[in-house]
């Protein structure tokens, strides 16, 4: 019998685990029939097919291929589509260009708020392909727009179709919308499609300046099928500077929106894997359902009344889709767990089921648990990098082989708790639970404090609390399998937790994992310490681990379909006649090694690295001939004094196709305006330090940049002029050889690039 219910026991277990992933997202079939008026995959997937070709970010001719596409589109269900340009900067991030937003309008029967449903066309420079980010945003909407039209219903708000440009460069097609364009001053508010990865669930996420409860409210009477959401990773959202579109229509309007986007397969993020072909049907799918709900429920209620007075705690949990309770509510049912607690305990030493020594006993395994686990993911990984050091060149920080490590790290977690609590197997299971549940109450009470959207921990907590009773209670112990069912919701709210953080946050954070294991862990004490030998489940979890570290090392390599990023740029000091190689790299490959074979330095070029996502510096550099690739010519316009000022104005002219342009200040100067292609940067005095003045993408149509300044007379100008071009693979002065199909340009730093860089002095 006891072989038997240990069975049924892991067996619950595991369709938990199985349950709490598989609610999270659709499943894809693609011989689903779909009639005319329904939204089709099929349709969709042909779109992002057309749309990620090529790469498609701002300035080439394949980014203006995609916007006429999507315009001509967008012409053929019948809307009137407009072409909105405009140079705008995003004065945070220093950062411009000229924009092409494809805006179109839906009229609704009433003259309310309106709703505007959005994702960019814009792929991240410069190899990325952008099936996933933000081309399945994109044919969600379009696929999605053609649907609802087919039903011939009139919305009661307008319906607002943003196409946005040059997100990736700063969300300047939202700033431009935003701030410039006459539907903005009436959004009530945003849908917005995005995705940081190529598969996975989509995560719900909001962005508001004031409180939660009513949008998620409506969010819920949309009744979406697949909610996967909860108010931890909205909180930690707001705390970390990761910005969308949204975070403009945020900041700039004070509009509320939701993001939905998914972060599975993140390696293939802003790569050239990014491809229709590794697209997640099942994530486009998912992203359907949310389109599909929202649209119909958002476009029918009155949007001005969703701002709110109060914050609601919210966690996906069984049957329920998102379970729901406000903030109000933290603090009683904290004050409520840990009465409960002590009575419980109380009653326990009482009726002689506890004493003061076992709890103390039976908290060292639980203690040693919590730090052995957290210590040993957090070194093992670091030592697993050390082993494999090409990891380090894979800029997300989540490899390849990162699920098997994963699954890994949490069978060995696991396998390291179940050891630790078999070296106590004399202490009784009430004994032994008593101080999880303990550090489970500090935990909630720092979580009221400090991360209010982390509440739902009182849910695993009040549950244990009902297992503990049920021990203390009864007259005999109940069977383990009634204790195992109780556990059911924290296994299913936890099990994509631990999942989630390696996999947004990157393999680094592995220790998160190690710890949620260590907690839940301690919530089952009941459920795996009444069997007084827990050898077969040590030995399972323990060949589980090795299998998986197994598979991990033999999937460490790279291929066709798991390409190794590299690097390679040329860089020119146009004053000292000067040039250099660099690379992002820390393990050199054939591609190179064609020029970082022998006489190369560890380190960077000073003035030649551009801005990039992760603050990345090169980390081998190799002097090499002055190739004299031409630089833009410098023309002075304007150059006079006004009072105390001085006007200055320059025409930089390209000689050859450049991406962008970043100038740098290399002293201290007051600057009381600083425009660049009509585009204020600064319109205030403003004491600017030695730093990136600003970065402009040149667009498609531009021909020149204009820059505008005002400073004081007394002071002079030294500025640093970076031009960057993305033609080294193909410029004649250079014969590289080009990468194998196993490798690909590395993402989030400036690539496959030729760096020109002079100085602009006004004395």
């Amino acid at each position: 019998m006891k072989t038997t219910n240990k069975t049924l026991t892991l067996v619950i277990i595991l369709l938990a685990v199985y349950w709490g992933f598989h609610d999270m997202k659709p499943s894809y079939t693609s011989n689903s029939n779909t009639t005319e008026k329904e939204f089709s995959i099929t349709n969709a997937l042909n779109h992002v097919k057309n749309m990620s070709v090529n790469p498609h970010h701002v300035g080439t001719s394949a980014h203006n291929d995609v916007k006429n596409y999507l315009f001509e589109e967008l012409q053929k269900l019948g809307l009137h589509p407009e072409i909105q340009t405009k140079t705008v900067f995003n004065k945070k991030w220093r950062a411009g260009s000229t924009i092409e937003n494809i805006v179109a309008k839906i009229k609704g029967s009433k003259n309310g708020k309106s709703l505007l449903v959005a994702s960019h066309y814009d792929s991240s420079p410069h190899s990325s392909l952008g099936a996933a980010d933000a081309g399945s945003g994109i044919v969600t909407i379009l696929e999605g727009i053609r649907s609802f039209l087919a039903n011939n219903k009139t919305p009661k708000n307008d319906i607002i179709i943003l196409f946005s440009d040059a997100e990736e460069l700063g969300l300047l097609g939202a700033e431009a919308f935003v701030h410039f364009h006459p539907f903005a001053k009436n959004v009530g508010l945003v849908l917005n499609f995005e995705a940081r990865g190529s598969g996975g669930p989509s995560y719900m996420l909001m962005e508001t300046n004031g409180k939660n409860s009513l949008l998620l409210k409506e969010f819920l009477n949309a009744n979406p099928n697949y909610p996967a959401a909860n108010s931890l990773m909205y909180s930690i959202y707001k705390m970390l500077p990761n910005d969308t579109d949204l975070t403009v229509f945020r900041e700039g309007a004070n509009i509320n929106g939701f993001n939905f986007a998914f972060i599975g397969d993140h390696f293939d993020y802003h790569t050239v894997q990014d491809s229709y072909r590794r697209l997640d049907r099942s994530s486009l799918a998912h992203q359907k359902d949310y389109f599909v709900s929202n649209l119909n429920h958002f476009s029918e209620i009155d949007l001005s009344k969703l701002d709110s007075d109060s914050d609601d705690v919210f966690v996906n949990f069984p049957f329920v889709g998102l379970l729901t309770f406000p903030f109000s509510w933290i603090l009683p049912l904290l004050i409520f767990s840990i009465i409960l607690l002590f009575g419980i305990v109380a009653v326990g030493i009482q009726k002689k089921k506890l004493t003061f020594t076992g709890v103390f006993k039976g908290g060292i395994p639980f203690i040693l648990s919590l730090v052995i686990c957290s210590v040993i993911s957090l070194f093992l990984w670091k030592l697993i990098v050390v082993i494999h050091p090409a990891y380090q060149d894979m800029l997300h920080g989540f490899t390849y082989n990162g699920y098997y490590y994963i699954t890994a790290f949490c069978l060995l977690n696991i396998w390291i708790v179940f050891k630790l609590y078999n070296q106590f197997i004399k202490i009784k299971s009430t004994e032994l639970f008593v101080f999880p549940l303990f550090i489970w109450t500090v935990i909630n009470s720092l979580i009221f404090v400090y991360l209010k959207g982390a509440a739902f921990f009182l849910l695993p907590l009040c549950i244990g609390l009902i297992s503990l009773a049920l021990l203390i209670f009864g007259n005999k112990n109940p069977k383990n399998v009634i204790i195992t069912l109780l556990s059911i919701p924290t296994l299913y709210i936890f099990a994509p937790l631990i999942k989630m953080f390696p996999v947004g946050l990157g393999l680094k954070n592995l220790l998160i994992s190690g710890l949620f294991i260590a907690l839940v862990m301690g919530l089952l004490i009941p459920v795996f310490h009444q069997y007084k030998k827990k050898n077969q489940w040590i030995k399972l979890a323990g060949f589980g681990t090795i299998v998986f570290f197994l598979l991990a090392t033999i999937q460490s390599g790279f291929n066709m379909d798991k390409k190794k990023p590299n690097s390679l740029v040329y860089t020119q000091n146009v004053d000292t006649k000067t040039a250099s190689w660099g690379t992002y790299n820390k393990t050199l490959d054939n591609y190179t090694k064609q020029i970082f074979d022998n006489n190369f330095a560890e380190g960077s070029i000073e003035n030649a690295e551009t801005a990039s996502k992760y603050n990345t510096r090169f980390n081998f550099m190799k002097k090499t001939e002055f190739r004299d690739i031409k630089s833009s010519l410098i023309q002075t316009d304007l150059d006079t004094i006004i009072g105390n000022s001085r006007e200055l104005w320059l025409t930089i002219i390209p000689q050859r196709k450049i991406s962008k342009y970043e100038v740098f200040n290399n002293e201290n100067i007051d600057i009381s305006f600083l425009s660049v292609n009509t585009a204020v940067v600064y319109d205030s005095l403003k004491s600017v330090k030695k730093q990136r003045l600003f970065t402009y993408t040149m667009a498609y149509q531009d021909k020149m940049l204009q820059l505008k300044l005002r400073f004081n007379k007394d002071q002079k100008l030294n500025l640093t002029l970076n031009e960057i071009s993305n033609d080294l693979l193909t410029h004649p002065k250079f014969n590289l050889q080009p990468r194998s199909d196993e490798m690909m340009p590395m993402p989030f730093v400036t690539n496959d690039a030729i760096i020109s860089t002079k100085t602009i002095t006004i004395n």
